[in-house]
């Protein structure tokens, strides 16, 4: 008997990285899994390895998650878990920010996860089966980021909604919570780990290792899971220490 047996997750952002990983531990544990990315290639190779289903999602794009959403409720007959995992990292000083990396940032980090909250959010309470809502922040959602203001910026809104809304959806047993992974081995952030900064990193953490995928995965099992049966509205942070 998996921990999930029985329940619907989406995952965002599922093609590679921390949400494959995520979608193959669910998928272990007998969720029946639905993978999205905008990375159809890629993400239809994840599905078909996983078993899951693969559809494709903007996350920016109100129309596209209803499409989505009611096309898992069709075709399953409930939604119990949506893994918002999706987001983008352009790291840039606020004077070279531009107007569009912001809007790009903010439509996607922030912008997504709301829209993912609200249209999962309703079909859960259709459903009547409450559900589990995990959301993708950062430890730059906790503190300031060198380098990284529509980032940062996005990721305390993910951290901040998760509050509030964990407050509202509640009554519907409905959980909410955050992710907040430091330095996670992905494709987003190998380009900033050469040059000796992964040793750095290393360094300064309690635990002398940099994360992975699978390490993230296990976090949001627990918080999909009964195991997690009593907490909302909380921020998890998985970062060797760093942050302890």
């Amino acid at each position: 008997m998996g921990e999930l047996d029985g329940k619907v997750a989406l995952v965002t952002g599922g093609a590679r990285g921390q949400g494959a990983a995520e979608a193959a531990l669910f998928a272990r544990e007998g969720a029946r899994v639905v993978i999205t990315d905008v990375l159809d290639e890629a993400g239809e190779q994840t599905a078909g390895e996983l078993g899951c289903d693969y559809r494709h999602l903007d996350v920016s794009s109100e129309a596209e998650w209803e499409a989505v959403v009611a096309d898992v409720v069709a075709r399953h007959g409930r939604f119990d878990i949506l893994m918002n995992n999706a987001g983008i990292f352009r790291p840039a000083q606020l004077l070279n920010t531009s107007t569009e990396l912001w809007n790009q940032t903010i439509a996607i980090n922030q912008t997504g996860v709301f829209l993912g909250m609200r249209t999962a959010a309703k079909a859960m309470i259709a459903a009547g089966n409450g559900g589990s809502i995990i959301n993708t922040s950062s430890i730059a959602g906790l503190e300031g980021g060198f380098g990284a203001a529509a980032y940062v910026a996005s990721k305390h809104a993910v951290t901040g909604m998760t509050k509030t809304v964990a407050k509202e959806l509640g009554k519907y047993g409905i959980r909410v919570n955050s992710i907040h992974p430091g330095a996670i081995v992905t494709d987003m952030i190998d380009h900033m780990l050469g040059g000796g900064r992964d040793q750095k990193m290393i360094k300064r953490q309690p635990i002398k290792r940099l994360g992975t995928p699978h390490d993230i995965a296990e976090m949001a099992l627990f918080l999909a899971s009964e195991r997690s049966g009593y907490c909302t509205g909380q921020q998890f942070t998985v970062d060797g220490g760093v942050h302890g």
